[in-house]
C-alpha cells in the first residue's frame, strides 16, 4: 500500500496548485465492538483520539476525530459499539451510535474480516437500507484473512445493502488508510471548515485525559475488572513551569474491585498511572504529574448525573 505522503487531489480541487474550495463533513465509524472502530480513528487521524482495548465496549460516546485531505476537512465519529443491549448503560450506548449514523454525511460500516457476518454485524447490516446517506464497507484486519475470503464476504454484505464502495483495510498497521481516507475526503460536501487546521478531535483535554486512564485500566485489569468502571478528571492546574498537575478518581461499584485496582502495595494503580501519564502528557504537548484515586460508587450505571459527564442520553425505564 501506498504510503501516505502522496495525496491525490480531490474532486473540485484545482490541478494547477491554486487554492481549492473548502469541503467539510462528517463520516461516522459504526461496527459491532472490537470491530477496529478506534483503532482506525487513530490511525486516519494520525493520533490517539480514542481510546483502545481489548475489552468490548469501551468506547461508551462520540469521539470526534478530525483530519485534513487535500482542501477537505474530515470529521470521524467513533461511535460506541452496535450490539444487542441488556442494561442502562448499553441503551444509552447504543442510542448514542444510531444517533451518530443518522446525523453523518458518510455511514461507514466496519467489519471484522475474521469474524465475518457473525450475529452482530448481521443486525447492523439490517438496519442499513433504510439510512438514506452514502454507505462505505470497510472490511478490517484483512492481514490476517485469505484473500478469497475476503471477496466472498464482501459479496455476502454487500447483497444485503446497498454500499457505494468496499474498502478492505488494517487498522492495526495502517494499510489501506491512506485510501480511505482520500476516498472519503471526494464525499465530503463544499463547506468552510468547521475546526481549526491543528485540531484533530473535539474532546476536552480533561475529557481525553479521563479516556486514556480508563483505557489503561482495562490494558492491567482486563480479565479482573468489570466493564462497570470509570474514570473522570477532578483537577487540571497549569503550575508555574508550565507542567500540568492532575487528579483523576476511577470510580468502581464494590470494595472488592477497589482493592484489584490498587494493587498490592499500591503496585497496581502505580502501574496504571505511570503508563497513563505517558500519553496524556503526549496529548497535552507538556509535562504531567498525575495523581490517581480509587473510590466506589455503587450504581453509578444509574445515575443521570453520570450519563451526562459521558455525554448520553439516559435512558428511562
Amino acid at each position: 500500500m501506498a504510503a501516505d505522503e502522496h495525496r491525490p487531489e480531490q474532486d473540485g480541487a484545482p490541478t494547477d496548485g491554486g487554492p481549492a474550495a473548502p469541503h467539510c463533513g462528517f463520516v461516522a465509524l459504526i461496527g459491532s465492538p472490537n470491530a477496529g472502530k478506534s483503532t482506525l480513528l487513530n490511525q486516519l487521524v494520525g493520533a490517539k483520539v480514542s481510546i483502545v482495548s481489548r475489552k468490548v465496549q469501551t468506547t461508551r460516546a462520540l469521539v470526534r476525530g478530525i483530519t485534513l485531505e487535500g482542501a477537505a476537512q474530515i470529521i470521524f465519529v467513533d461511535t460506541p459499539g452496535i450490539f444487542k443491549p441488556k442494561r442502562r448503560l448499553d441503551r444509552a450506548m447504543v442510542a448514542s451510535a444510531w444517533g451518530g449514523a443518522g446525523d453523518a454525511d458518510v455511514i461507514a460500516l466496519l467489519v471484522d474480516a475474521r469474524k465475518g457476518l457473525d450475529d452482530e454485524s448481521a443486525a447492523i447490516v439490517e438496519h442499513l437500507p433504510g439510512i438514506k446517506q452514502p454507505k462505505a464497507l470497510i472490511l478490517n484486519k484483512i492481514d490476517l484473512v485469505p484473500r478469497t475470503s475476503l471477496l466472498a464476504l464482501a459479496a455476502e454484505i454487500n447483497g444485503k445493502a446497498d454500499f457505494d464502495e468496499t474498502f478492505m483495510i488494517s487498522a492495526l498497521t495502517g494499510d489501506g488508510v491512506a485510501a480511505l481516507r482520500t476516498k472519503l475526503a471526494a464525499r465530503m460536501p463544499p463547506g468552510p471548515w468547521l475546526y481549526p487546521e491543528d485540531q484533530i478531535s473535539d474532546a476536552p483535554l480533561r475529557m481525553l485525559a479521563a479516556e486514556i486512564t480508563r483505557e489503561k485500566l482495562f490494558e492491567r485489569l482486563h480479565d479482573e475488572l468489570p466493564y462497570a468502571a470509570t474514570v473522570e478528571t477532578d483537577q487540571w492546574l497549569a503550575q508555574k513551569d508550565g507542567s500540568v498537575r492532575i487528579e483523576q478518581t476511577i470510580f468502581v461499584e464494590r470494595e472488592s474491585q477497589r482493592k484489584i485496582v490498587l494493587g498490592k502495595g499500591g503496585q497496581t494503580i502505580k502501574a496504571i498511572g505511570s503508563a497513563a501519564r505517558v500519553d496524556i502528557a503526549e496529548a497535552a504537548e507538556t509535562k504531567v504529574h498525575l495523581f490517581l484515586f480509587v473510590k466506589v460508587r455503587e450504581n453509578w450505571g444509574d445515575d443521570p448525573e453520570r450519563y451526562r459527564e459521558m455525554g448520553l442520553e439516559f435512558p428511562r425505564g
